[in-house]
């Protein structure tokens, strides 16, 4: 028999604000346990909710990303239940009217386009962070309050590639709008995925299950195939095991446990959150904020390749991450080579982090330096393996490059008479080496060269030094 797996993502993302949604509290990521909490967001009473503006804004940039339509007026509610890492009891939350309806994502699946419908886009404050460790559950209040948007697809999802490539779209689609920078690492997007089975040709939807505490995309793809295979044999057995609930996923073992009943929307008591007015949202609002979304990855996917000619290659990789495409901006503001600046990225940059084993996200560099450092091998005052081992320094230790290169003697050597005697030393010492090139094997003449710029501790201008290495060696034929 043939099923077919049925899914849809419920997708948390923590919105760019500097503070929390409802209080001036911090929400910036890092801070020691609770020292980002006032007696707003840790619940205490008498403390009425003030609603971020900016988090609204981004709410509305979330929905015109994803192509929704935008509420002309949202509000908010309570969402009761009972959880230690929720100071209050109840989470603000949007049930009624949430800022956006009826989007999608459009997809490419191995050049098939998919449409992802997305249901809604409801803005609500995070919970806090239960913390286990030496036999003891610590509550760590810093996240609570955190604004975010919950991205609610509808159940079009058929099978792991389907979500993993809907999250990357999403990710792309939400940094490049400074929506949320989107770090799976640190929390600041999670993905809750609803599944079930049934037969394939089937319209009634089997038994749904929610799987929680997935923070990456390869968690999730062993999530979706682990908990999709426990369906179909709990359906080809006939044994009745399959309940609604939520399940938490272990990564470690490879599988999903049972969290708690799934409940429905009955249990949480949703009621209007009395202390928050009913806010509008005016065309003109929404306008204003479309007017001022930054380039999207497509836009500048485009305009790197057609207006500054960048190789399709370089631009699919600068255009795939946000970070990398605000360090090739960064360059560009010196009025750089556009390629030039693409390839120092994409060779040289991505080498160092690849080593290191970061991810693009985790890449930190001065693009002020980065750019100088540039810019002086485009004049010639350095050449460019004097750069790279330049850009490990800038990377690691943020050095000055101009006042590098001037402290330690780097500039080029373009001195014709000086890298003569560079060559004639070189050809005496490798006179067999020489006696192969004038034998007919002119491949040996890249031996030569690679000895001669290691004499001049690469600061030879390589274009200069190789013609006086031909020169040199033409006059011996």
């Amino acid at each position: 028999m043939k099923y077919e797996v049925v899914m849809g993502l419920e997708v948390h993302v923590e919105l760019a604000t500097e503070s929390k949604l409802f209080c001036s509290c911090s929400a910036k990521f890092g801070a020691a346990p609770n020292e980002n909490v006032c007696p707003a967001c840790a619940g205490m009473p008498g403390m009425l909710p003030v609603a971020n503006k900016r988090a609204i804004e981004l709410g509305i940039a979330a929905g015109l990303v994803t192509n929704c339509r935008i509420s002309p007026s949202i509000t908010f509610d309570k969402k009761n239940y009972f959880y230690p890492d929720l100071p209050t009891g109840y989470q603000i939350t949007q049930f009624y009217a949430p800022i956006c309806r009826d989007g999608h994502v459009d997809l490419d699946i191995g050049g098939v386009t998919r449409r992802i419908r997305i249901k809604q886009i409801h803005i609500e404050e995070d919970a806090g962070k239960l913390v286990h460790e030496r036999g003891a559950t610590l509550i760590d209040c810093n996240r609570g309050g955190v604004p975010l948007v919950e991205i609610v697809s509808q159940p079009d999802f058929r099978n792991a590639e389907e979500v993993t490539a809907y999250l990357e779209k999403l990710r792309l689609l939400l940094s490049f709008a400074d929506v949320s920078d989107c770090r799976l690492q640190e929390g600041s997007m999670r993905c809750d995925v609803n599944l079930s089975v049934r037969e394939a040709g089937a319209v009634k939807l089997g038994v749904r299950t929610e799987v929680k505490n997935m923070n990456s995309l390869k968690a999730i793809s062993r999530a979706i195939e682990y908990e999709s295979q426990r369906h179909i044999d709990a359906l080809e057995a006939d044994s009745g095991e399959l309940v609604q609930e939520t399940r938490r996923w272990d990564d470690g073992a490879g599988e999903t446990y049972p969290m708690r009943s799934k409940e429905d929307a009955a249990d949480y008591r949703y009621f209007p959150n009395p202390d928050i007015m009913p806010i509008s949202i005016s065309d003109s609002w929404v306008n204003e904020v479309r007017n001022t979304l930054p380039e999207a990855s497509n836009e500048k996917y485009t305009r790197m390749t057609e207006e500054l000619g960048v190789s399709h290659p370089d631009s699919k990789i600068i255009a795939g991450s946000k970070r990398l495409a605000d360090i090739f901006d960064g360059i560009m503001a010196h009025g750089l080579n556009a390629k030039e600046a693409a390839s120092w990225i994409v060779t040289e940059l991505l080498s160092m982090s690849t080593e290191e084993n970061k991810s693009y996200d985790d890449i930190h560099i001065d693009c002020d330096k980065f750019a100088a450092l540039i810019s002086m091998v485009e004049k010639k005052t350095i050449n460019r393996n004097t750069a790279k081992k330049i850009l490990v320094l800038i990377y690691a230790d943020n050095i000055d490059p101009v006042a590098y290169v001037k402290e330690n003697n780097l500039g080029i050597l373009t001195d014709e008479s000086l890298l003569e005697g560079v060559i004639k030393s070189v050809l005496e010492e490798n006179e067999k080496t020489v006696e192969q090139y004038i034998a007919g094997n002119e491949k040996v003449a890249g031996f030569l060269m690679g000895k001669a710029m290691s004499k001049t501790s690469g600061k030879a201008d390589p274009a200069v030094l190789k013609t006086i290495l031909e020169c040199a060696l033409n006059g011996r034929r």
